[in-house]
């Protein structure tokens, strides 16, 4: 008798052990044919890219340079670059490096570069786009990924994965759906509902503790979205009034985009990551709590709860309106310098946005910490 009990315990195991690996791999390849099936469509060309290419290239000598005595530079550079990629790797070409803030470089030999090749009449023209950026990008990345798995441990390899399942889910399944034509309110929610759910699950498993930061992030962040609708449609604010307005509406004339909501979608991505750190720190610290003490009720975890969470309210809040401001702290100092007037200032659609994005998002959070306290306490005391 015993013999056989041990074989079906032994039994149940293998099964559970198989449906742990089984269930998350059939999730993976469901996922992977929803993004291919969404990105099989074909884009209209916005701009002509014909005879144009972008490569890697090493600046070997400067030519023709435009500092002047004063050491400020005028005109553009002239000058020899070796590519290092595409049809004319190995090859070395003359080029033109612009002055300009956003387009050009200030070259000196030995420095990486991307070069454009455009088509003129039957020759190839070169022309130096930028610094090459890549290897700064990719070390940055990898300082920050190293940083969070040494100090993360595997919880921190975890969070990797679940940052990059937000980027891919963003990138590859809401662009291309709302670039067709659904909702981008709806993708946004979608979007931050199956991030949440992964980011979480991927942590911390799926126990009575994860469903409560899931629930209660779902929450603050659909409260995020509601808000910035109400408050877009009393001061009259969409996604009409954003200063990229006049290229949206270019795209928007080729595609299916639905640009109203755009500035609506993003406050609930943008409010996200904020709303899920409440969430999760907050059902973490009531499960906590009740381990410590098993004979509180439900109501004294609730007020626990929300004690923990008054706490983190005023730093969050802060921490998601101060990352607003300083998203648009150029045009602030710009306006600093004009001396604009208050009812011109406070009536512009750049602060009203900036207004709507910070409080909407700050009042999500808020409202996150009651029903995030009270969804835990209750599913803590769940027999």
């Amino acid at each position: 008798m015993k013999a056989v009990t041990a074989i079906q315990k032994k039994s149940n195991h293998n099964i559970h052990a198989i449906r742990r690996i089984l269930i998350p791999v059939i999730l993976v390849l469901l996922f992977g044919m929803i993004l291919y099936k969404c990105n099989q469509f074909t884009k209209e060309p916005l701009t002509s890219t014909a005879g144009q290419t972008y490569e890697r290239a090493t600046v070997t000598a400067v030519t023709r340079d435009n500092l002047a005595e004063d050491g400020n530079r005028y005109g553009n550079q002239q000058v020899t670059v070796r590519i290092n990629s595409g049809t004319y790797k190995g090859k070395s070409f003359s080029a033109t490096s612009p002055s300009g803030q956003l387009f050009g470089a200030t070259c000196k030999p030995g420095m990486h570069v991307i070069v454009i090749f455009s088509a003129s009449s039957g020759t190839q023209v070169a022309t130096v786009y930028s610094q090459n950026r890549i290897p700064a990008i990719l070390a940055f990345i990898g300082i920050f990924t190293a940083a969070v798995c040494l100090i993360g441990g595997r919880k921190g390899i975890l969070s990797i994965f679940g940052l990059v399942f937000a980027f891919t889910a963003i990138l590859y399944l809401m662009f291309p759906a709302i670039y067709q034509g659904v909702s981008p309110i709806l993708m946004a929610v979608l979007v931050s509902v199956l991030t949440t759910v992964v980011t979480l699950g991927l942590l911390n498993g799926f126990s009575r503790k994860t469903w409560s930061a899931m629930l209660g992030t779902s929450f603050g962040v659909a409260v995020a979205g509601i808000a910035a609708a109400l408050f877009g449609a009393a001061a009259g604010i969409s996604g009409y009034n954003v200063t990229e307005i006049e290229t949206l509406s270019y795209v928007g004339q080729h595609s299916s985009l639905q640009i109203g909501q755009l500035l609506f979608a993003g406050i609930i991505i943008s409010a996200l990551g904020a709303v899920m750190d409440v969430g999760m720190s907050l059902a973490s610290a009531v499960q906590e709590i009740h381990e410590a003490n098993p004979s509180m009720g439900r109501r004294q975890l609730f007020a626990s709860g929300m004690r923990v969470g008054r706490d983190m309210m005023g730093t969050m809040t802060n921490t998601l309106i101060l990352a607003f401001v300083g998203g648009s702290l150029t045009t602030l100092v710009i306006d600093y310098a004009y001396n604009i007037s208050f009812y011109q200032l406070i009536n512009s659609y750049q602060i009203g946005i900036e207004i709507m994005q910070g409080v909407a998002g700050s009042l999500g959070i808020v409202l996150t910490v009651p029903i995030t306290s009270f969804i835990a306490s209750w599913l803590t005391k769940r027999s």
